[in-house]
């Protein structure tokens, strides 16, 4: 899947976004930005965490708007925050792979400032990109619980929804051997877990 076949809506929701945070830049900058992140959630490698992994969190990031302050910046967030992505055994083995927040980040604040967004929406963007990388949340910053719960939200699906999940994430380190593959799992399970609650909003609870 790629821009050809993205979902007609997908492009002009981005744009509408990025023009309601102050972008000063045309139009055509804006959907050039927006086309390539659609090709970077469309590489092969990507099994799970492709275009639909960010349909669905923005589908999330809908269902929660309610009790968020501001969710253009929390959509424009879930289109950076693994817009970098590697599952390469060099990166896996390093503990970086998958999504890279850390990387994102720094793309969206590239290529937000250049499409004119003030430096305070960039840098409130990617604060939130960034807290997905955390174990633990600020209890106060409603819109960095919602976002996590628009990422974790597959993990509430219904049983054969989650099955597909997880075979799909074994397709994307299908070159890692198995044994290496479920020690990581485990360890990213057992950080989920430990926390105090897995779902942190609200709405995100119910």
């Amino acid at each position: 899947m790629g821009v050809i076949d993205a979902p007609q809506w997908l492009l002009p929701a981005f744009t509408r976004s990025v023009k309601a945070l102050g972008a000063t830049q045309p139009p055509e900058a804006i959907r050039s930005a927006g086309e390539l992140l659609i090709e970077r959630w469309s590489t092969p490698d990507r099994r799970f965490h492709n275009l639909r992994h960010l349909i669905d969190m923005l589908a999330r990031v809908d269902e929660l708007a309610e009790e968020s302050h501001n969710p253009n910046i929390m959509r424009i967030a879930c289109w950076y925050h693994g817009c970098v992505f590697s599952s390469t055994s060099e990166q896996t083995y390093r503990r970086n792979g998958g999504e890279d927040e850390v990387a994102s980040a720094a793309y969206a604040a590239h290529d937000l400032r250049d499409l004119g967004l003030p430096d305070a929406t960039v840098d409130r963007i990617c604060a939130l990109i960034l807290s997905l990388k955390r174990h633990s949340l600020p209890r106060n910053d409603i819109d960095a619980l919602a976002l996590n719960d628009a990422d974790l939200g597959t993990l509430a699906v219904e049983p054969q929804q989650y099955k597909r999940y997880r075979r799909m994430v074994r397709e994307e380190y299908a070159h890692i051997p198995v044994e290496d593959y479920l020690r990581a799992r485990l360890t990213i399970i057992t950080r989920l877990l430990d926390r105090e609650m897995l779902f942190s909003s609200p709405l995100g609870q119910r």
